[in-house]
């Protein structure tokens, strides 16, 4: 560190120093961003395609160890030059004060003290000699303003041993801002990153922000912003200020509709692993059950402990299960399919958060540069806790659609970037569809964004169950970013009919089996009532929101051949339901098999 006590070491640190060095540990950190993809992609994928058995298997666990290293590098090297670049940064304003102070003494002919002070001539006449001007005066006097008769440059004199003492005064601050936070920025030896080194780079990048706030500022991210704007506002960074905005804020960055996929991806990977170690730990420290019971026989309560415990452990076990469930899916990449299936392809993580009922964004394959993308769009139930199911129908859609497509790119992503309605009733009420059409239409915008433009990739939005709904509400009150709209088991979709869809009525397509509930219930029950409340059981619902079903013949879409039952089931492996998405997903109308 630079420990500043004096106005001469001021003067003399070499701002360059800290800047060289922070150049290198950024390069280790895009050294390390590199190797995490080398090893996923070029060495555990190959690995867990072409063996199995129990060697292969340990070395798939220790290229995964070798990722979380890498992972943690890239971050935490991140941190450091970030904080040594803001370091120089701020360094260098006190410093050019200070010798800007110097100079104007030298040019007055006064001279500094070790101490600060500054000397100059004395006033008094036919006697020379010196006065001592130092910082602190209770009234100093402007510069070039004497004392009635007095002498003028004790003005100048004082204002210079001020400023000099400023300057030296707000480096000291920064020197000792950026001292705590630099000394916690190193790990402990060993070969694994633990769950406690993972939240402790939380807690570090929580530190570097507080410290850098005033050199990287998190309001010139373009929060709430048009994906093109975001992009944009990245391209017209330079790489340096692009890492140490990855780097300070990753959850924001990988947020950002418009950016890079690759860039999205490491900056969520981030923000999901040191979220999944945190709750790991919270989940170690709420300790041992305590006493369900207070008090004995008929009159016994449950005590306030054990309810408090119990909800917050359910709470993180499910927090923590669908942050594992998209973790397998990285697992995953490479692992042969059934059936002489392909296997799945690298996942990328577009969005991810534990707000609320969760939501994360996961594509199988990099859309950017992708052929064909489909999009697929969960209904009611949907939450980060039972995020598997969503990701395991967005890759038998991947598997299919690489069948049918071989030698084209393709991408399928699960996107979960809304709040899904919970239950049933939840369900009747049409602002989930309408809060979460704004955040599919800017993904969609996003996307497009990011692979070129409008031809740059055969865009599928599906959208199953109450999914569906928010496709139709994004359709009406923007401009759907897609090429075709799949409705799945849908009960509604808030327009009239196939032409309000904005792809065209030729490109609207619908599934519902025979035998599932939702179609039915959207159609005998929800269908036809007029905007207000209504009741059910006694509970008041919202209904009527929902002006025609996909799945009937007068609202104009493609019925396709379903072959499989009930509400759930669309995506069964090498069934008609799923080849029929695959083929439209791929643009190979002719295969599709409609209901006759």
């Amino acid at each position: 560190m630079t420990r500043v006590p004096s106005w001469q070491q001021l003067r003399d640190l070499k701002i360059t120093e800290y800047e060289d060095a922070a150049d290198g540990w950024r390069a280790i950190s895009h050294r390390a961003d590199a190797a995490r993809l080398r090893v996923d992609q070029e060495m555990s994928i190959p690995v867990r395609g072409t063996q199995k058995g129990e060697t292969p298997n340990a070395a798939v666990g220790r290229l995964n160890r070798l990722s979380d290293n890498y992972q943690y590098l890239h971050s935490e090297c991140g941190l450091i030059f970030t904080t040594l670049n803001a370091l120089a940064a701020e360094l260098a304003l006190p410093q050019r004060k200070l010798k800007q102070a110097l100079e104007d003494a030298r040019i007055l002919g006064f001279t500094v003290e070790s101490d600060g002070s500054v000397t100059y001539p004395q006033s008094v006449p036919l006697a020379p000699g010196t006065d001592k001007a130092t910082s602190g005066a209770l009234v100093p006097f402007l510069p070039g303003k004497g004392e009635g008769q007095g002498n003028p440059d004790k003005a100048k004199a004082e204002d210079i041993a001020e400023r000099i003492s400023t300057s030296v005064g707000e480096a000291r601050d920064i020197d000792a801002r950026y001292a705590g936070v630099l000394r916690k920025l190193k790990a402990p030896a060993g070969l694994a990153v633990t769950q406690e080194m993972l939240a402790d780079a939380g807690r570090d990048l929580r530190a570097v922000r507080k410290a850098a706030r005033s050199t990287i500022d998190e309001g010139r991210i373009p929060h709430g912003g048009t994906p093109a704007g975001n992009r944009k506002w990245w391209n017209g960074l330079t790489q340096e200020q692009r890492d140490e905005y990855a780097a300070l804020y990753p959850a924001e960055i990988g947020a950002l509709d418009g950016l890079p996929t690759v860039t999205r991806d490491s900056a969520n990977r981030m923000v999901l692993a040191e979220a999944h170690a945190q709750a790991q730990m919270d989940l170690a420290e709420l300790g041992p059950e305590p006493k369900k019971y207070e008090g004995a026989g008929p009159g016994r309560t449950i005590s306030p402990e054990w309810t408090t415990w119990h909800e917050q452990r359910g709470r993180l076990e499910k927090r923590i299960k669908g942050m594992e469930s998209i973790q397998a899916r990285f697992a995953a990449s490479g692992v042969p399919g059934k059936n002489g299936k392909s296997a799945l392809p690298q996942a990328y993580l577009l969005g991810f958060d534990t707000q609320g009922i969760g939501h994360a964004v996961i594509a199988n394959g990099n859309p950017d540069t992708a052929d064909h993308t489909a999009v697929y769009v969960p209904g009611t139930t949907s939450n980060l806790e039972g995020i598997g199911g969503n990701i395991n129908r967005a890759a038998y859609l991947w598997k299919e659609m690489n069948s049918q497509a071989p030698g084209q790119e393709i991408s399928t992503i699960t996107w979960l970037g809304y709040d899904a309605p919970q239950g049933l009733l939840d369900a009747t009420q049409k602002h989930f569809a309408y809060d979460g059409a704004p955040e599919l239409d800017s993904f969609l915008d996003g996307l497009q964004t990011a692979q070129g433009g409008a031809d740059g990739s055969h865009t599928t939005v599906v959208g199953h169950s109450y999914g569906s709904t928010v496709v139709g509400a994004t359709a009406k009150d923007f401009d759907l970013a897609a090429d075709d709209v799949v409705m799945v088991g849908s009960p509604g979709v808030l327009v009239g009919s196939a032409d309000d869809l904005d792809v065209g009525k030729e490109h609207v397509w619908s599934e519902a089996a025979r035998s599932d509930p939702i179609p039915a219930l959207g159609r005998d029950f929800l269908a036809g009532h007029q905007w207000g409340a209504n009741t059910w059981n006694g509970i008041p619902y919202d209904a009527g929101y929902i002006s025609s079903i996909p799945s009937d013949e007068s609202f104009g879409a493609h019925r396709m051949d379903v072959d499989t039952g009930g509400h759930s089931d669309y995506w069964t492996e090498d069934s008609q339901s799923l080849k029929n998405q695959a083929a439209v997903a791929a643009g190979l109308y002719g295969r599709v098999k409609e209901d006759d």
